[in-house]
């Protein structure tokens, strides 16, 4: 059974408008130079608006309650939240953007290694299935600000195996509370950064999302911790 409230208040942030081209995925990639989003589901699509995720989606300090250890990550890709263990009954809430339709999952694994400024190897199912629109993928994308993956990646294990899933910044910090991604789950920059600090290799990451893999997990998000926010500690 999963017990999970967010209360805190969404204020929408201001939209600026402009033109760019957006992947749609943790792992969806950029357009190659020249190229053309297409209409349609792709993991390539046209973004003609750009803006900064909803003020729900900012880092928070928040009151918290579950029975993980401290150090332990959940995600809970319905609500968009991933929240690292602080300890007794507080955690850090970052916003994050999840796979979309038919690339969801669940399950519990661990961060198997760690990068800064990871290259990027999309997948060669994903290759194909671009190439197949049109749309022809880097083998090798060498990271940097253009990179889908961004800053950072924490690389998600099983059992001792690369899933293909990461934790991972990107260049596209408004989709964040969207349901885009071939999977991964993405942060924005300065988030994947503050989270590569503090989490360590072998930590256990609960993924609640489709299929409910991950058991049964208990937590509750009592909302925005003010005196540790305004005081720290």
């Amino acid at each position: 059974m999963i017990f999970a409230k967010t209360g805190f208040a969404s204020v929408v942030a201001a939209a600026t408008l402009m033109v760019v081209t957006a992947t749609t995925g943790a792992s969806a990639g950029t357009l190659p130079k020249g190229g053309v989003a297409a209409s349609g589901r792709s993991d390539v699509i046209s973004v003609a608006q750009r803006r900064e995720p909803d003020e729900k989606f900012q880092r928070r300090v928040v009151r918290f309650s579950t029975d993980e250890a401290p150090g332990t990550i959940i995600i809970d890709t319905n609500n968009k939240f991933l929240y690292f263990v602080e300890g007794p009954k507080r955690a850090t809430r970052y916003g994050v953007g999840v796979g979309r339709d038919g690339f969801g999952w669940s399950g519990v694994v661990k961060i198997g290694r760690k990068e800064e400024w990871p290259e990027w190897r999309p997948p060669g199912e994903m290759r194909r299935r671009e190439a197949a629109k049109g749309h022809i993928l880097p083998v090798v994308q060498k990271g940097g600000i253009d990179n889908p993956l961004g800053a950072r990646a924490m690389y998600l294990y099983k059992d001792g195996r690369d899933t293909i899933f990461r934790i991972h910044g990107t260049n596209q910090p408004w989709t964040i509370g969207l349901n885009m991604s071939s999977g991964c789950i993405r942060m924005m920059n300065k988030d994947v950064e503050h989270l590569y600090r503090r989490a360590q290799i072998g930590a256990k990451v609960i993924v609640i999302g489709p299929g409910n893999r991950q058991g049964s997990v208990a937590f509750e998000d009592r909302g925005l911790d003010i005196l540790r926010t305004i005081f720290g500690g």
